[in-house]
């Protein structure tokens, strides 16, 4: 008893002279401390379209982009392309596997499903719900959650309209850009490698097959690994696929990309119907049935970057493309984000990979360049002009707005009305579109490069070159003005520089 009175009394004098450091400290209030964190708390870091879904207690599919992207500037100052290249790889791949392994753990606890990347430092989520989105966040190394919308691309139209030029003629675009006199000093592409993420490609067409960089026509072997890459891994718009998913062989579920292949390199005895038709070609698919996400298009880009194996390991810079055409977008309509895919075309531009892009078909308004990659000061935005070098009534406009930027685009037009090309069964058809105008820039910088090897992977200095020689001529109906630019300012909201010519670029390259 008292040993108990004595430990009470020890205690009181405890709590008189605790010190005051402690005895000041605030009270805990326990429900504050309970509180979970809500979406509102974190909402300025999640995209609106994904807070919305969240909130209904939905999952959905999810871009977390993390707050530190790779430094790759300093690629401006190496001297060659195959420099470049392996610089922003390494820089890309360092960046990610510092920064990557604390989100990787927390999504596998949430048990979601998940692709990581590189070329942009993100990872894309298939089923985030607002538990783990609260977590990712909060986070201070993420720096925002994007969403990864069904993106459906504007289809050419095919053209009922007689070509200009017979089925075993040189197309008329390839005459217009005047291609074929580079052909005639023996500059056809070859050495350079072209590329195209798109509805995939009908690889053993008799136009294409010779020129696929997998097929060795001397041996008959075919060697898919780092040549196609299908970023398809399970059907986007439901239903079965033609071409099925994750195939090992390049196939084309529509026509589009066969056509834009072909436009680039295609050609089969007196059927010309390629702007570089000795250069080689390799390939992405980007869609399911013409709809694809920006995880798809980003996932084409980082196989650009350093294509990989049959299995997806062993990524090799060295192997990467020269040039890669572009033709699709990413519209702010279906909930693409103008900043979606504006790192990964950066930084394939920064490994002196050309990025031809098509300017979109929602002309003949003012500001209709609003889609990515299109509306990116990073991309070669290309328009698109007939046989008579008129401006395409649906040949999408600038300035951009779509960024608050206002940038001027396109930068340039080219033949984009009535093309003829290859499409799958070994056929041939007639399309209108910028996606036509776009292979025609990417095919006439494989002749530029095999012609001015100095020139290759100098993105600048190509650009340069390709709007300062082309045709200024070029028609607008009804003398349109938009951004304050009317047909002859050049450069112009309308055409930008003009019409590509070619063979004008090679003369004028030092």
């Amino acid at each position: 008893m008292r040993r108990f009175i004595l430990f009470l009394c020890v205690l009181m004098l405890g709590a008189v002279f605790a010190p005051a450091s402690l005895s000041a400290a605030p009270a805990r209030n326990p429900r504050r401390a309970l509180a979970p964190l809500s979406l509102q708390a974190v909402k300025a870091k999640i995209d609106g379209a994904v807070l919305s879904s969240l909130q209904r207690g939905e999952r959905t599919r999810a871009l977390i982009v993390l707050a530190r992207q790779a430094d790759v500037s300093a690629a401006k100052n190496l001297s060659t392309k195959t420099a470049k290249g392996a610089y922003v790889f390494n820089a890309l791949r360092a960046a990610a596997a510092q920064t990557q392994p604390n989100v990787r753990r927390l999504l596998d606890q949430f048990g979601l499903s998940y692709r990581a990347y590189y070329v942009v430092n993100m990872f894309a989520v298939e089923n985030l719900d607002a538990a783990a989105a609260l977590q990712l966040a909060a986070r201070p190394d993420v720096g925002f959650i994007e969403g990864n919308p069904d993106i459906k691309f504007a289809a050419p139209l095919p053209n009922q309209t007689a070509a200009p030029e017979s089925a075993n003629g040189v197309e008329w675009g390839i005459r217009k850009i005047r291609a074929d006199k580079m052909w005639e000093l023996g500059f056809k592409g070859q050495d350079i490698v072209v590329a195209n993420q798109d509805t995939g490609v009908q690889w053993d067409h008799p136009a294409l097959k010779n020129k696929y960089r997998g097929y060795d026509k001397l041996t008959g072997q075919v060697k898919h690994g780092y040549n196609w890459w299908d970023a398809i891994h399970h059907t986007i718009g439901g239903g079965s696929n033609p071409c099925g998913i994750n195939r090992k062989s390049p196939c084309d579920d529509n026509e589009h990309g066969t056509h834009t292949m072909g436009t680039i390199v295609g050609g089969k005895g007196k059927n010309k119907i390629g702007v570089a038709p000795g250069a080689k070609w390799i390939s992405c698919r980007n869609m399911d049935r013409g709809v694809g996400r920006p995880a798809t298009y980003i996932e084409c880009f980082e196989f650009f970057l350093a294509p990989w194996n049959r299995k997806g390991n062993n990524p090799d810079p060295a192997k990467a493309p020269d040039v890669v055409s572009n033709s699709w977008g990413c519209p702010p309509a279906e909930q693409c984000a103008p900043n979606s895919i504006l790192t990964a075309t950066e930084n394939v531009r920064a490994a002196g990979i050309f990025v031809a892009v098509s300017a979109g078909n929602d002309g003949p308004n003012c500001s209709t360049v609003q889609d990515p990659s299109a509306l990116y000061d990073a991309s070669t935005t290309i328009g698109a002009t007939d046989a008579s070098d008129k401006l395409a009534s649906f040949s999408s406009r600038g300035p951009v707005t779509a960024d608050n930027s206002n940038r001027r685009k396109p930068d340039i037009s080219a033949p984009g009305v009535n093309v003829r090309s290859s499409v799958p069964r070994d056929s041939y058809a007639n399309f209108d579109g910028t996606s036509m105008a776009a292979p025609h820039v990417a095919g006439a910088v494989a002749l530029l490069w095999q012609a001015k090897p100095a020139l290759r992977g100098d993105i600048d200095a190509t650009e340069t070159l390709l709007f300062n020689s082309a045709y200024t001529g070029t028609i607008v109906a009804g003398n349109q003005n938009c951004g304050g630019t009317a047909p002859t300012d050049i450069p112009n909201n309308l055409f930008g520089y003009g019409r590509l010519d070619i063979f004008q670029a090679y003369q004028d390259a030092p």
